[in-house]
């Protein structure tokens, strides 16, 4: 090879390990760029005051910087939606992966699945019209919002991960544990209970860190459902306090505080605080995962107490997979409910003119239609600017990294990015976007905030599909002398394309969904001109029914007919993901 064609080639290599490492150190970014702004907060009151402090009261006439309440208010509502999320979800992925028929289990699946197609804002209203008023009525208290309703809403969205990542580490134990068990006369519970369960203890304790990290890391439905008010329960297991997050307190404060304040640094702690524990539990993730590559279990399953009285074992197997059955039927009841109540009350609501037409009278008349605009030129627009630099990443860490410690550290800061909650996105795109660089509340800032979300998705779905190509497709590339840039440009990502377009449209459809990354960086509740400056604010229908829902009084079938658009727009890019994968898949070799 010319020394033309070899810096060719260290060039091309040079840009994708560009590419992995500036996905990688983002998140330090990030996190340096927030502990700096939080510093003057953490140096005044000081770090043991600033955790430990009972009182959160900025504005007060002495003002206080506690957040101890708040931590406990987060870790009180995670541990309550781990309660309800953990035995659903591990009822369901039992279903799934071993009683469910093929047939039954292809449509449970993907309605499992579209519960985390749900954005967020959209279970925040369905949690304040249905189920706090629900808890209001039934229990004959002042108000619904409360701990058991953040709770219950996080529990219901941390449900898919906890199903999905069950149910791949229950279908990974190999079938002669099952066949083994059963030829020894067990019944079909005892191989479950006594054999698979075990087996797959690592992946299941990983699908609840997880679904722990997604709900700590939950910002729209928590604000929207909880309260608010920075207290300690008391009695503590008082679950129909009213209780406030790390997160929610972020979302509510951080729009109306003065830049430069004490309160202003403060809130930067509080983002740092909670960037630092979603860092933790995702450390607590990678290891649990990589336990499970080394084939080591994380623990062992207790063995159940015996019983002063002997139960049939088919009486024992009858009532097992009665609660199996009651477990996923609850599962797909709560889907039905939710869809059901929003698409039942919404769809008389959407009308042309309803998308056609600009909000009047503060969204109680006119239409959504600059709010569907903007939302697109969100999208659009961070997939613009994550895309290649997730392909680039992915294009490194599959084609060019070995097992070296550089690979491992960069992989590790992709998973943490892949961690961060979107409301840390949000706060540092306030802090450095919008008032460091002078952009103000723009698309621009936006799109920055939703593309850093999306990136970690691009990535991996990407290097899944990299890793789907033939190995053999590769070397006949090279025993016709093509490059290894040649190969990767004219070979390899052709073949991948069906992987990478999909992870493209299921990142547009997250980022459709999402508000805490833009409701301090790009998005305003009402604009009746449509611009393309990327330097003006725009409307998104995640915040247009955030505002709808908590500030404007009388408008319910507008509220309803926002979230219908809202949720079908994000399906439709799900649904374009699932048929562009099965049509590309059909034209590869």
């Amino acid at each position: 090879m010319s020394k033309i064609a070899n810096w060719k080639e260290n060039g091309i290599r040079g840009v994708w390990f560009t590419s992995a490492l500036f996905a990688s150190l983002a998140v330090i970014f990030i996190l340096g760029y927030l502990l700096i702004t939080a510093l003057p907060a953490f140096l005044e009151v000081g770090i043991f005051e600033f955790l430990f402090g009972a009182e959160w009261n900025p504005t007060g006439s002495t003002p206080s910087y506690g957040i101890s309440a708040l931590i406990v208010g987060t870790l009180l509502v995670t541990a309550g939606a781990m309660l309800i999320a953990v035995p659903l979800g591990l009822l369901t992925a039992i279903f799934l992966a071993y009683v469910a028929p093929k047939k039954l289990r292809d449509a449970v699946k993907p309605a499992v699945e579209l519960l985390a197609g749900i954005p967020s804002v959209v279970y925040g209203f369905f949690g304040m019209l249905v189920l706090c008023s629900f808890l209001q009525r039934t229990l004959d208290i002042p108000s619904g919002f409360s701990w058991a309703a953040a709770s219950v809403i996080l529990g219901i969205m941390a449900l898919p991960t906890i199903v999905s990542v069950s149910e791949d580490a229950l279908s990974a134990v190999p079938k002669d544990f099952r066949e083994a068990s059963l030829g020894l006369g067990a019944t079909r519970f005892q191989t479950i209970s006594r054999v698979l369960l075990p087996a797959a203890a690592s992946g299941i304790s990983a699908a609840v860190v997880l679904g722990m990290g997604r709900a700590i890391g939950e910002t729209m439905a928590v604000m929207m459902v909880a309260g608010n008010s920075a207290i300690i329960p008391s009695p503590l297991w008082d679950i129909l306090s009213p209780i406030r997050t790390l997160t929610a307190t972020l979302g509510i404060e951080l729009a109306e505080v003065s830049a430069g304040s004490m309160h202003y640094h403060a809130l930067f702690g509080i983002a740092v605080i909670l960037l630092v524990i979603t860092l933790l539990v995702n450390l607590a993730s990678r290891f649990v995962t990589k336990r499970i590559e080394q084939g080591k279990a994380l623990f062992v399953l207790p063995s159940l107490p015996s019983l002063p009285f002997r139960i049939s074992p088919r009486i024992t197997e009858k009532a097992a997979f009665a609660c199996i059955y009651i477990g996923t039927f609850a599962v797909l009841a709560v889907l039905a409910v939710i869809l059901g109540n929003i698409f039942i009350n919404g769809i008389p609501a959407v009308t042309w003119e309803f998308l056609t037409e600009s909000p009047k009278d503060l969204g109680r008349s006119g239409g959504i239609f600059p709010a569907i605009i903007g939302t697109l030129e969100l999208v659009f627009g961070a997939i613009l600017i994550a895309l290649p630099i997730g392909i680039g990443a992915a294009v490194y860490l599959n084609e060019y990294a070995g097992s070296s410690r550089i690979t491992s550290l960069l992989r590790t800061g992709i998973d943490l990015l892949s961690g961060t909650p979107s409301i840390v996105f949000g706060v540092f795109g306030f802090a450095f976007l919008v008032l460091f660089l002078g952009w103000g509340v723009s698309l621009l800032a936006g799109m920055i905030c939703l593309a850093l979300m999306i990136l970690p998705t691009i990535i991996k779905t990407t290097e899944e599909a990299l890793k789907a190509v033939p190995a053999s497709l590769r070397e006949a590339s090279f025993g016709l002398g093509a490059t290894r840039s040649q190969t990767i440009l004219r070979v390899v990502l052709p073949a991948a394309a069906s992987g990478i377009i999909t992870g493209a449209v299921l990142s547009l459809g997250r980022a459709a969904g999402e508000t805490a990354p833009i409701m301090f960086t790009a998005v305003v509740f009402s604009k009746r001109f449509i611009t393309p400056d990327l330097f003006e604010p725009v409307m998104a229908l995640p915040f247009h029914l955030y505002v709808l829902t908590t500030s404007v009084p009388n408008t319910e079938p507008q509220q309803y007919a926002t979230a219908v658009v809202l949720i079908c727009l994000v399906a439709v890019f799900y649904i374009a993901a699932a048929v562009l994968r099965r049509k590309l898949q059909k034209n590869l070799p």
